[in-house]
């Protein structure tokens, strides 16, 4: 009976593994979608449709830990980050370490004179500047380390009364800047310490979001619940969002975890209410979970090809027959599509590769699929 359980339990969770796949597609997006000039209302708008889908990662890491805790033993998961996040992130970091070393201007390397063997480890210990999305796996490091600390909340009933306070934080204390401009005039010391900063306050800006993903995790029948709010959760997301906006607008700080939230739960309700849907249209369930297996190396890899893209490929669209916000949203279409397709025939390729050297080889340790 308790081997029937464990196994249920472990059964993928497809609506789960729908919305990892959409969530990498928001990440990219906010990355490469981006248009208007700096501080515009235009610019703010797209920033809040677009900006935010770490959000959904750090849900889903919360709620991937939370269901499959009933095995946990610290040693041996943290053996497993090793290598199915720690190597594949190290191994990754190569073509980053590379634009840093000879593109240090265009790629913005604030430790452009220090020596290569001391930079090495300053850009992998944050990740931000190598390969600037990175910045999330020694944040996601220390949600690692603390994983003893979340299941022992849990098991004395603390945990999730911790939510309230937690997500007062969140609102609070805001994701703060970590780019070039802000190490201008500062040490060495001064210009990582920035970076060191940046990864802990998202860690406890984020804390909200990982304990909320376990939360739902623990209690999967909420997620219905979403759906039978959805229309108030929509109006609350729309409402969130326009206050962002207005705070960008007026006070050059948004915060665009709040209105991410609601929409994680607004999605998860739709992908589980449909779940039986999707998983009868065989074609497009396939094309999710392709999407959603290669989602981590996608992440890895998609900032690499939209530096090339806007260094080499990036090109403008010469039609004077069409208003210039048209051609725009044209431009970061083609730019979001080339960078996702690039990426995904990049990460085949090499698993290709891999396989064809060593047929039971894991690439996952490579390259995170």
């Amino acid at each position: 009976m308790e081997q029937n359980l464990q196994l249920k339990k472990t059964k993928i969770l497809n609506y789960i593994n729908v919305f990892r796949g959409l969530a990498i597609l928001l990440i990219i997006m906010g990355h490469t979608m981006q248009f208007g000039e700096p501080q515009s209302l235009t610019r703010n708008i797209v920033c809040e449709i677009f900006c935010g889908g770490t959000a959904l990662f750090i849900f889903i890491s919360g709620f991937l830990f939370q269901h499959l805790s009933y095995k946990y033993e610290f040693k041996n998961y943290m053996k497993k980050k090793w290598t199915n996040v720690i190597m594949p992130y190290l191994f990754c970091a190569i073509p980053g370490l590379y634009f840093c070393f000879y593109y240090p201007v265009e790629y913005k390397n604030p430790f452009l004179g220090l020596d290569w063997y001391i930079q090495i480890p300053l850009h992998i210990s944050i990740g931000r500047v190598m390969n600037v999305p990175t910045w999330f796996i020694p944040m996601i490091v220390i949600f690692f380390l603390f994983s003893y600390i979340f299941l022992k909340l849990e098991k004395k009933d603390i945990l999730y009364k911790l939510l309230p306070i937690l997500f007062l934080i969140t609102i609070f204390l805001p994701r703060g800047t970590a780019e070039i401009e802000d190490t201008i005039g500062l040490t060495y010391l001064g210009k990582y310490l920035v970076y060191v900063k940046y990864i802990l306050s998202n860690f406890i800006h984020f804390i909200s979001l990982y304990v909320f993903g376990m939360y739902c995790s623990k209690n999967k029948n909420i997620i219905d619940k979403f759906y039978q709010k959805r229309w108030l959760l929509f109006i609350l997301m729309i409402a969130l969002s326009a206050f962002d906006i207005y705070l960008a607008q007026k006070y050059n700080s948004a915060n665009y975890t709040l209105s991410k939230t609601i929409l994680t739960m607004y999605l998860l309700g739709y992908l589980k209410h449909y779940d039986e849907f999707i998983i009868s249209h065989k074609k497009t369930n396939k094309t999710l979970d392709f999407i959603a297996k290669y989602s981590f190396g996608i992440f890895f890899i998609h900032w690499y090809w939209f530096f090339i893209y806007k260094q080499f490929i990036a090109f403008n669209l010469d039609l004077p027959m069409f208003p210039s916000l048209f051609v725009t949203i044209i431009n970061v279409t083609i730019r979001f599509l080339a960078v996702t397709i690039l990426s995904v025939s990049t990460l085949f390729i090499i698993k290709s590769i891999i396989l064809k050297i060593k047929k039971d080889a894991n690439t996952r340790q490579f390259i995170g699929v």
